[in-house]
């Protein structure tokens, strides 16, 4: 066989181990050492790069922010965050219809900002919520199906650890990462308080009612969620203000979490150990992920199929949005059998190169050339330009022409069609990050083996997992729509970046 049919065939090898119930670490770093294996015949170089492959991946100063920003989620647990978040929301709309439910989204919300897990998120909004939406009447399919679609807005709503690993795939800047999925995590939020509105119309008997809560206790439980806002504040705002870098920033929201924490008396010598401990687990197998996923991707470079594949799909003629449909719909079935951060390893480095070969028409030149151009005269860049130039420059975008760049550079416009083309595929590499991450979260809460679904329903055993199939199917309409509306309109995961 030639080394693109050894690849090709690699990928089924691997499913069938994930379904044999190997962990999906060692399946990627055995399909990847075996391949070298045969490719080569025999396993000398598959030894070498063991080594090289293994310095390498964790020698990589961006995967440092994972542990930190794990550790953060547990201190932020222990601080007793997710609490104060679910108080302050039910306080304000849990009077409303389904509004205990709409609580719970916003503080999934809330907390997923200063967590970056999905799982994480499901469980302990789970264990927080979860006993509140029984006390008030809400149905047990309803509201373990609410948890576990709040649950997905963990690694949505920045700062996100599978998105510092999807920039590190693609070589993003994480900052602006961060910064686009802002907008379409709130969408997300808001979309899922829609759903619930329609469902408990449509379902009355689903949801009990309770009383409202003096104004004085809302602004009292509002107050309590001040260390949320710093934290995020800090962490965020921090790294996009360009204060610090991502790392750096993961570092500040652990010990800000860490302060509050113990001020707030949950952080002592046996639970910081704790939280050390349960953090070098999830690091460790993350990273062990992360090993097996760059053995195996090492092992698709040599064999070319990433490149041929997008090489093949480049000459097919095929409509870009046509092939972003696939991708995404294999996405969406693929949920359903892994978790968010394997999947991400798994395919970017298939599909991310078919991505980069396809236009999507983000950056038009001559518009953007015109933009710059008008910056520049607007911050005063024309003064002391011949008027003559300024006329023919004018002339120019008046008839919607490209201006020749000996007349741009006098107004320090030097755009060229390379560097374009460059923003061009910047633009569809964090637009397509986005739409990645939500299509691959809703296949986590999509039946029949969403992995959320059972975490959720493992906390509520007497509700039958047919009746929360039932009830997530409303809020898989609603991602379903925002995937929809962010793949229609690239500009609004992209506003707050550029």
């Amino acid at each position: 066989m030639t080394p693109i049919e050894i690849g090709l065939w690699s990928f089924p090898a691997l499913l069938l181990l994930i379904f044999l119930r190997v962990p999906i670490g060692l399946a990627m770093f055995l399909a990847g050492f075996v391949g070298l294996g045969i490719i080569n015949d025999g396993w000398h170089i598959a030894l070498a790069r063991l080594k090289t492959e293994t310095f390498t991946t964790f020698s990589s100063y961006s995967l440092s922010i994972v542990p930190m920003f794990l550790l953060m989620g547990h201190f932020a647990t222990l601080g007793g965050m997710s609490q104060a978040l679910f108080r302050a929301a039910e306080s304000w709309i849990g009077h409303r219809r389904g509004g205990v439910a709409m609580a719970a989204i916003g503080a999934c919300a809330g907390f997923g900002a200063i967590c970056g897990s999905s799982l994480a998120t499901a469980a302990t909004m789970g264990r927080v919520a979860l006993p509140e939406l029984k006390k008030y009447g809400y149905s047990g399919g309803f509201s373990t199906a609410t948890l576990a679609a709040g649950g997905t807005l963990g690694i949505l709503i920045p700062p996100s650890i599978v998105l510092v690993i999807y920039a590190i795939l693609a070589e993003q800047n994480i900052a602006k990462l961060f910064a686009a999925a802002v907008i379409p995590g709130i969408l997300a939020a808001v979309g899922y308080m829609v759903m619930i509105s329609i469902y408990v119309r449509l379902h009355p008997d689903s949801a009990g009612v309770r009383e409202p809560v003096p104004m004085g206790e809302r602004f009292r439980a509002m107050f309590d969620v001040w260390p949320v806002l710093i934290v995020f504040g800090l962490v965020v705002g921090g790294i996009y203000g360009g204060f610090f870098t991502p790392t750096e920033g993961a570092a500040v929201g652990a010990l800000g979490t860490a302060v509050i924490a113990f001020f707030n008396g949950g952080l002592n010598v046996e639970s910081l150990l704790g939280s050390f401990t349960a953090t070098a687990r999830s690091t460790a197998m993350i990273f062990f992920i992360v090993l097996g996923a760059a053995f195996y991707n090492g092992f698709l470079a040599v064999t070319q199929v990433p490149q041929t594949m997008a090489t093949w799909v480049g000459e097919q003629g095929f409509s870009p949005y046509t092939v972003l449909l696939i991708i995404l719909v294999f996405y969406l079935l693929l949920g359903c059998l892994m978790d968010s951060l394997s999947m991400i390893l798994l395919t970017i480095p298939i599909f991310f190169p078919i991505i980069s070969v396809l236009d999507f028409g983000m950056v038009d030149f001559v518009t953007m050339q015109h933009d710059m151009i008008r910056d520049a005269i607007a911050s005063g860049a024309a003064e002391g330009v011949a008027q003559d130039v300024m006329d023919q420059i004018n002339a120019l975008m008046a008839a919607g022409q490209e201006v020749p760049r000996q007349l741009s550079g006098e107004l320090g416009v030097r755009l060229t069609e390379l560097r374009a083309n460059a923003i061009g595929m910047e633009y569809t590499a964090i637009w397509f990050g986005i739409l990645v991450l939500i299509v691959v979260e809703t296949g986590l809460i999509t039946p029949p083996v969403g992995m959320i679904l059972f975490i959720i329903n493992a906390m509520d055993r007497q509700t039958p997992i047919v009746e929360t199939y039932k009830a997530v199917a409303y809020f898989i309409t609603s991602d379903l729509i925002r995937v929809l509306l962010l793949a229609a309109f690239p500009a609004i995961t992209l506003f707050l970046v550029y």
